[in-house]
């Protein structure tokens, strides 16, 4: 593509035209294909992986149909095969993941941004950062020895004066002998105490730069009409930053459905549909793929692949849609001052 722009020539007396390019130069030119074949080996590695788990997962479906989505028990010696309860337990961890990460990662990135002095700031990144390095079997290891007695009795607690509530019930009297109190151990609970852990780092990521892109001249503005620095981050910044937090918080939904280890070192495997995260006994669906694929024959290993794949999609679906939230997250529309 190009344009010609007349320019005054002084030897020539004359409007003289001249011919503008857009072509890229050498190191762009190899920057942009580089860049496009990464992009293109990500999608087919993602493509592959999607194939792959479709053309294991035929057999299941073929045997089981719809039955595979709805029944709760797994039994392969009684040719009793479901996903239905490991659905609902991989749910329930993860929004018990997402009420303790959301929080606490807006508060993380609202300080690193807004509060947190220069000087102090970027190794609050770094440590920030560098909890997402951490090796799941780490916060497995933590929640499993160190925060489970502590979350027993957390759950104990809400049992006892929130009980009333179908979502903090548990199968036993908070008054009871001491053995009884295991009823709160190994839970969902717990479980996702650890995966919140997990997923506040890449959440608090991308919301403190979102929020570190709040426009200058309008936080200026705020401050010259007499705002506190908390009007304006209530009028600028969060407005400005809400496409990130929606992002950013579905990022960490996609990450907390899919993680195994640290879930798989704390729950008590239980096929129970039930919605009670406080109670012993759950599972989820890549917990159960970890506990189960070292023994499984070709029946019950192509149904833990199909398991494998209706977790792929769920996390490629919020991961994607969380992506387009990120990327439309720039407006102004909104921003009140």
């Amino acid at each position: 593509m190009s344009t010609q722009v007349r320019v005054e020539d002084p030897q020539v007396g004359s409007a003289l035209p001249r011919r503008l390019s857009s072509r890229l130069s050498g190191s762009d030119r190899a920057f942009v294909i580089g860049a496009r074949g990464v992009g293109a080996t990500v999608l087919l590695i993602t493509g592959g992986i999607g194939v792959f788990l479709a053309v294991q997962a035929f057999p299941t479906l073929r045997r089981y149909g719809w039955s595979f989505f709805t029944e709760t028990d797994w039994q392969p010696e009684a040719d009793r095969v479901g996903i239905a309860a490991v659905l609902v337990g991989t749910v329930t961890v993860a929004l018990v993941a997402l009420v303790f990460a959301f929080p606490l990662g807006l508060a993380t990135a609202l300080y690193i941004s807004e509060y947190a002095p220069a000087r102090v700031r970027g190794a609050l990144v770094s440590v920030v950062d560098l909890m997402a390095a951490v090796p799941s079997i780490i916060y497995g290891l933590w929640g499993f020895l160190l925060l489970q007695p502590y979350a027993k009795g957390i759950a104990r607690w809400l049992h006892t004066y929130l009980g009333f509530l179908p979502f903090f019930q548990v199968d036993t009297d908070p008054q009871a002998a001491l053995w009884e109190q295991t009823r709160y151990t190994a839970s969902a609970f717990v479980a996702g105490l650890a995966v919140a852990m997990m997923v506040l780092p890449m959440a608090s990521a991308v919301m403190r730069e979102v929020f570190s892109q709040a426009p200058l001249g309008e936080r200026e503005a705020a401050l010259a009409l007499g705002s506190t620095r908390w009007g304006v981050i209530r009028s600028v910044v969060l407005p400005f930053g809400r496409g990130g937090i929606i992002g950013g918080t579905m990022l960490g939904l996609g990450r907390a459905l899919g993680e195994t280890i640290a879930v798989a070192l704390i729950i008590s495997p239980a096929f129970d549909l039930k919605f009670q995260p406080l109670e012993i006994g759950t599972n989820t669906v890549s917990a159960l793929i970890a506990l189960r694929f070292g023994e499984a024959d070709d029946a019950q290993l192509s149904a833990l692949l199909t398991a494998g794949l209706v977790l792929f999609l769920g996390t490629l679906v919020v991961n994607t849609v969380a992506a387009m939230v990120v990327a439309r997250s720039r407006s102004g529309v909104g921003t009140d001052i």
